[in-house]
């Protein structure tokens, strides 16, 4: 049955609507939420609005990674103790978050942004996947034929991750660079956001080479 509630406030109403549009949070708990933060201190509430208008305004996406950054460069790319011969490719800034955690990895990453889904209308061209190709080839145009670069497919194993996959491998098989993927102590389908950091480390050392 679905949840209704006559408010005696439009204000509260309003912010209901808005609470209730994030993932994953219905007018129920949207309710309680904006009742909580109605009994807070003025000032915990305006930081608080204030942290969010500051996030979507001034936040920027790395120029050479596409990860979140608070500036033009991230933290990671910066990093000259990195290993920027290896780039680790993944969907999103939270996998990013994921692989950290693990304290496995010490290379750099790429961001796609998304995978492959026709079913959702996202193509490669809606994808950060150029970018990467151009990284791939400035490196190889670069480096020296002792360093041969990495570049770990980090992606799902369902179906749109594969195929994903697939298409990075195609568009890089033509430069001198080694393309692996996590070992598959993740199951079919699963998210990187969503593995324990034992199993999600130990896929990324134990990584293997691509093979289609």
């Amino acid at each position: 049955m679905a949840f209704k509630e006559n408010y005696p406030s439009r204000l509260l109403e309003e912010a209901v609507d808005a609470i209730s549009s994030l993932p994953g949070v219905g007018r129920r708990s949207a309710l309680r939420l904006a009742l909580h933060l109605l009994r807070q201190p003025q000032e915990n509430v305006h930081h608080f609005a204030q942290a969010v208008v500051n996030l979507r305004d001034n936040v920027k996406y790395c120029h050479r990674c596409r990860m979140i950054s608070d500036d033009e460069i991230c933290s990671i790319c910066a990093d000259n103790s990195r290993d920027h011969n290896t780039i680790c490719v993944v969907e999103s800034v939270r996998d990013v978050m994921s692989i950290e955690n693990t304290g496995q990895y010490h290379g750099v990453y790429h961001v796609l942004g998304g995978i492959i889904s026709p079913i959702n209308g996202i193509g490669p061209s809606d994808l950060t996947i150029r970018e990467l190709v151009q990284r791939v080839e400035s490196f190889c145009e670069g480096g020296t034929d002792t360093v041969m670069p990495e570049v770990i497919l980090a992606l799902s194993g369902d179906v749109e991750g594969e195929t994903t996959s697939f298409y990075i491998y195609r568009q890089l098989s033509r430069f001198n660079v080694r393309i692996t993927s996590l070992a598959r102590g993740l199951g079919f389908g699963d998210d990187l956001e969503y593995a324990d950091e034992l199993t999600l480390g130990r896929s990324i050392v134990n990584r293997q080479i691509f093979r289609p």
